[in-house]
């Protein structure tokens, strides 16, 4: 009999990459906001200067992240798609070669 938990393992498993992914980021944008806001950089330092370009650097790269997002979601979702296909084309084989009989072979 085939195991029905690997269809659900795949789905599983992406949506917790995705909501992985996008809970790291939430946090990382919170440490260094709460890091910068803190004011324990004088204006003006060296240290300062490279917060503010670590800041815009990780706002531009998210900016190219989301920009691919919803290539990566359509991605995903074609990745499940086939899964289900080829998970459904199995039962049926499965299917079908238990209710021939077989009393020939």
């Amino acid at each position: 009999m085939m195991n029905d938990k690997k269809g659900i393992g795949v789905v599983s498993s992406i949506v917790g990459g995705v909501a992985g992914l996008i809970i790291l980021v939430i946090v990382s944008l919170l440490i260094v906001s709460t890091l910068n806001g803190a004011g324990l950089l004088t204006t003006g330092s060296q240290e300062q200067n490279t917060t503010d370009n670590l800041i815009s650097n990780y706002t531009s790269g998210l900016n190219n992240v989301s920009s691919k997002i919803p290539t990566i979601l359509l991605i995903a979702a074609v990745v499940i798609l086939f899964g289900a296909i080829v998970l459904l084309v199995r039962q049926s084989k499965e299917v079908t070669s238990d209710t021939s009989g077989g009393a020939g072979l």
